[in-house]
């Protein structure tokens, strides 16, 4: 549907966002303004308390509103990264976004922002989207929330983006259905970004691409396992359901992967309590339950041996 209305947009920064998420969403406003010879979209950017903000790369951005000063914004979008959203929470912080959302405007996210969001309660019985590295720890540490894995979950009160290059998409989107696919297709042809991807499409790199793999009943192995890290099957068990013997399995892993399955699915299981550890505040016990080890002492072990340091350790020096 298309619309004369100046679309006004309050970017709100996390100490340690990720420049390429901010980047990705406040570029293709810039280019629609400029094809379209007019404002069509203008945009704030917030810091909590008003301070200046810091991405990970080290650049610095001073606020160019009051947080007390939100109320001609038609979006606010919470622009964080991988761990940034860690230690950002707070209650303060939860009732500004809860305010925001009463007053009519749309909260949303970019990158592990959606997190900011389930902390303040804005995504409870809805269905968003993260960043794929937090996608697990959201889901075990809200259960109430539907994570999908899709590149943008476009909700009119509470979008959310995976981060990356998908804010570009996400953004492309919104100026397709506020302005027509002509103006879309001229900002994406402007940042050479040769077609604009669905929602759908994955965020990560398919395991074809990322180790060469040819072989279809071993992608639908590595498959089961990524999607039962809680209960992990057996070897024989997995084969079983792709056709293969535990034998053939073991050539297909050395020759594609270099690795025994039983070792792959253990890094697998490892790298997903990693994540749990450094971005929930889960107990170690629960992780350790999470991620299908049968106990917390035979996890530490399994983890020291990959890590080099205890569980325990790792969610200290964070």
């Amino acid at each position: 549907m298309k619309t004369t209305h100046t679309y006004r947009i309050g970017f709100f920064l996390i100490p340690d966002f990720s420049m390429l998420s901010f980047s990705a969403v406040i570029e293709p406003l810039r280019m629609a303004n400029r094809l379209a010879g007019c404002d069509l979209y203008q945009w704030d950017i917030y810091g909590f308390e008003d301070k200046e903000v810091s991405a990970s790369n080290g650049v610095s951005f001073s606020p160019t509103q009051s947080v007390n000063n939100i109320a001609h914004l038609d979006l606010l979008l919470v622009v964080a990264g991988i761990g940034a959203h860690v230690a950002a929470a707070s209650s303060s912080m939860n009732q500004w976004l809860k305010q925001a959302l009463r007053q009519g405007i749309a909260v949303g996210s970019t990158s592990t922002g959606s997190v900011l969001l389930a902390k303040a309660g804005l995504l409870k019985n809805k269905t968003c989207t993260v960043h794929w590295e937090s996608a697990n720890s959201l889901a075990e540490e809200f259960p109430n929330i539907k994570v999908t894995s899709e590149l943008y979950e476009f909700d009119p009160r509470t979008p959310t983006c995976s981060g990356g290059l998908a804010g570009l998409d996400m953004m492309l989107h919104l100026i397709t259905n506020q302005h027509g696919s002509d103006l879309a297709n001229q900002v994406a042809e402007q940042c050479i970004h040769p077609a604009i991807r669905p929602a759908h499409d994955k965020q990560r790199m398919s395991l074809i691409r990322k180790h060469n793999i040819r072989h279809p009943r071993l992608l639908d192995a590595v498959e089961i396992m990524e999607a039962n890290m809680e209960e992990p099957l057996k070897c024989y068990e997995i084969g079983k359901q792709v056709g293969l013997s535990v034998r053939q399995m073991e050539r297909l892993f050395l020759q594609y992967l270099q690795d025994k399955p039983g070792n792959y699915y253990l890094q697998l299981r490892l790298e997903r309590a990693q994540h749990l550890l450094l971005q929930t505040m889960l107990s170690i016990t629960q992780i350790s339950t999470a991620c299908g080890f049968s106990s917390t002492s035979y996890f530490a072990r399994c983890y020291k041996k990959r890590y080099e340091k205890t569980p325990r350790e790792e969610r200290r020096l964070a």
